[in-house]
């Protein structure tokens, strides 16, 4: 069984490599190539070229990268087909994966295609869910609502796996001693400004300015960042700029036990306002983009929240601040009330509570589930 599987980021590299050992798990005899950063590699995969040449955050930033982007496109179409594998898996990325796919079809429709991170279809641009018909077998879901969407806007057949957050829960959570040391002072602040250059540059100041409003008005507080190793040096320059002195966090056990400790978060809108959910933390999230990426995200976005947390609760229950609202009054302001027992926390910590029962937490394994959807895929099975 020969498995191609394409993943541009970080995220999906994380995805990509539990998904190589389910499969192996379930088939012994899969091998595997393909395009992946430093888990996929630790798995066996030898990828075609690093992954951070495709790390493109801005509209500003796209134009001078086209030709690397699509000469990296060509370079892996070609190397699907020349390995002729099984089955292909595209992970996320869906502005390179798909493109990858949508070539690979043209130029051998033998070749079955799984998506493994449906686009947020649900979102912006539905029409891409019917156009996916075309190029993709089958997608694997990690939002529970994403397979009655695709089925509304006709894209391909879609099956909810569960989120790899469903697997985490636990090393989330606090036993008894670290649920003492959340309600114990000074609170433990989480501060998540983001995982890319541009984001941190765009929200560090209006986060810091926010968490020594909060200091005024509440006392002191113990601040934790964590963050990613290329982003540290960004971090530690900046660290007159707190109130005191932050933690910064880069190993991944140590950001799980800052997790479990913390008593409210203040985060960059993305993946990690799910992970804090789960984790049981009160969130505040927040982001900026340019103006001219804002007014478009205007036109075409088609959800109440772009907090994922939200999303999966179906309650705008973590309050936003997006653009102009972003301002460290409104963050300081939202942040308070989350730091002691009351109704806005109590609101945030019963809505997260049903995050188990929607997302499966508890009862699923979800790289095994997809795995056995690949697996069926390559096989030509009806799944």
């Amino acid at each position: 069984m020969k498995v191609f599987l394409v993943a541009a980021e970080e995220s999906g590299d994380r995805l990509g490599a539990a998904l190589m050992r389910a499969l192996r798990r379930q088939d012994a005899s899969a091998t595997f190539a393909g395009l992946g950063g430093d888990a996929m590699t630790a798995e066996g995969i030898a990828p075609l070229f690093p992954i951070h040449d495709l790390s493109i955050v801005g509209l500003a930033a796209i134009p001078r990268r086209l030709p690397m982007i699509f000469r990296r496109i060509r370079q892996t179409v070609e190397a699907v087909l020349a390995d002729k594998p099984d089955v292909l898996v595209i992970i996320d990325s869906p502005d390179f994966t798909h493109r990858v796919a949508r070539r690979v079809r043209k130029a051998d429709p033998n070749i079955p295609i799984v998506d493994y991170v449906s686009p947020s279809v649900w979102a912006w641009r539905p029409g891409r869910a019917r156009a996916m018909r075309r190029y993709v077998d089958h997608v694997l879901a990690l939002l529970p609502f994403e397979p009655a969407a695709h089925a509304r806007l006709g894209g391909p057949p879609c099956t909810y796996v569960g989120h790899p957050l469903a697997e985490q829960a636990a090393s989330l959570r606090p036993d008894a001693a670290e649920a003492r040391r959340r309600v114990a002072d000074p609170p433990v602040l989480l501060v998540l400004p983001g995982s890319r250059r541009s984001e941190v540059t765009r929200l560090l100041r209006v986060f810091a300015d926010a968490v020594a409003l909060l200091a005024q008005r509440c006392g002191p507080l113990e601040i934790v960042i964590p963050t990613v190793p290329h982003l540290a040096p960004l971090l530690e320059q900046a660290s007159e700029i707190w109130p005191s002195a932050p933690t910064l966090v880069i190993d991944p056990d140590r950001k799980r036990a800052a997790f479990r400790v913390a008593r409210a978060a203040l985060a960059k809108s993305g993946t990690v306002t799910l992970e804090l959910a789960v984790a049981g933390v009160p969130t505040v999230a927040a982001y900026k983009v340019s103006s001219v990426e804002a007014a478009i995200a205007r036109r075409v976005i088609q959800v109440p929240t772009v907090i994922l947390a939200n999303l999966v609760l179906g309650e705008n229950v973590v309050p936003e601040f997006l653009q102009q609202d972003c301002t460290a009054e409104s963050l300081a302001t939202a942040l308070a009330p989350l730091l002691g027992d009351t109704p806005q926390r109590r609101r945030q910590l019963e809505a997260f509570a049903r995050l188990d029962p929607l997302m499966g937490i508890g009862a699923s394994d979800p790289a095994r589930r997809a795995a056995a959807i690949v697996l069926s895929v390559a096989a030509g099975k009806e799944t």
